[in-house]
């Protein structure tokens, strides 16, 4: 078994940690700075996120467009579907960065409601998540919510899972595996609210089944346009993982798993027809991941703990009952 490096200080997260029966903080939490994977890590985001800013404002003033770069943008600033998508992007940013969780069911439905097909709404959703999952992730790194080990973990698994996903969504429809996915989710929901409330031997060995589940959690992601976060993080935290590195970790790893998830919908399928929606999902979340991270550290672990297992029971009873009628 692996030697963990504890931070076995009598801090104020450490005492939350004992009350809720979870282990102690490790060291590289109290101390991110001293881990230099994780700043490659975070250099590489923010040079892929402007390279990617770059890119689209050379194709916007200078590509083959029927229209001049800034009439684009007055026609964009003047609709109101962009608004609505910047408003979603927003609030599914928050939930998501301070959580874990749910941006891809958000933003897949609204896009869903606004007539897309599924294959457009997950390849939409995931060319806006590449820049508010890197911004998002970039957050959590330098406010100490990322542990190396486990993003390390969840990392290779989770691209792997994201392509056999996109695969499968466009060649049919991945609405299928959604009534049994909830039913999982449910269970899981209901275990972390009674976590929250219940004190349990604390376990000190690291999560099993890591791989695996981001697997699984890449292949429904890209398959149904959203569930990284439902399946890894609520999973994680069942077995009595740190709420605030879980969540820090699955975010940032979901950053490199929405760019593979991007360049094979694009691959595959195509350029999506909904580059305004896009737009307004990126703007919205851009603005909220900073303060989404903030408030993920903010939060004790009880609150994250409760949050996340009602909002997991909610969206897999809603999920369900919508399957069975």
């Amino acid at each position: 078994m692996k030697i963990r490096n504890l931070d076995l200080s009598a801090s104020a997260l450490n005492q939350e940690h004992q009350a809720l029966g979870i282990p102690p903080v490790e060291d590289h939490v109290t101390h991110p700075d001293n881990h230099p994977i994780l700043r490659i890590a975070v250099w590489f985001a923010a040079l892929t996120l402007i390279g990617l800013l770059s890119f689209l404002a050379w194709r916007l003033f200078f590509g083959n467009n029927e229209h001049s770069g800034l009439e684009i943008i007055e026609n964009t600033l003047h609709s109101p579907a962009f608004w609505s998508a910047v408003a979603v992007g927003f609030f599914a940013q928050v939930v998501d960065g301070a959580l874990g969780m749910a941006y891809g069911i958000t933003a897949t439905t609204f896009l869903l409601s606004a007539g897309a097909s599924p294959a457009a709404a997950s390849a939409s959703v995931h060319i806006a998540e590449v820049f508010t999952t890197g911004l998002s992730g970039i957050s959590h790194a330098k406010l100490g919510n990322v542990n190396k080990s486990l993003f390390l973990r969840l990392l290779l698994p989770g691209i792997i899972g994201a392509v056999l996903g996109a695969a499968l969504i466009t060649s049919f429809d991945g609405e299928v595996l959604k009534p049994f996915i909830s039913a999982y989710l449910l269970l899981m929901g209901l275990y972390i609210l009674r976590k929250a409330y219940r004190h349990v031997q604390q376990q000190r060995q690291q999560p099993k089944h890591v791989a695996k589940l981001a697997l699984f959690g890449g292949f429904v992601d890209a398959a149904g346009g959203g569930g990284w976060g439902p399946v890894v993080t609520s999973s994680l935290l069942g077995s009595g993982s740190d709420p605030r590195t879980t969540i820090g970790s699955v975010n940032f790893a979901e950053f490199f798993l929405t760019i593979t998830s991007a360049t094979s919908f694009i691959l595959m399928a195509g350029q999506p027809d909904t580059w305004m929606m896009v737009a307004g999902l990126v703007l919205g979340g851009t603005f909220a991941a900073p303060f989404a991270a903030l408030l993920c550290k903010k939060l004790s672990a009880r609150t994250l703990l409760t949050i996340v297992g009602t909002l997991i029971s909610l969206i897999s009873l809603y999920n369900i009952y919508q399957a069975l009628n």
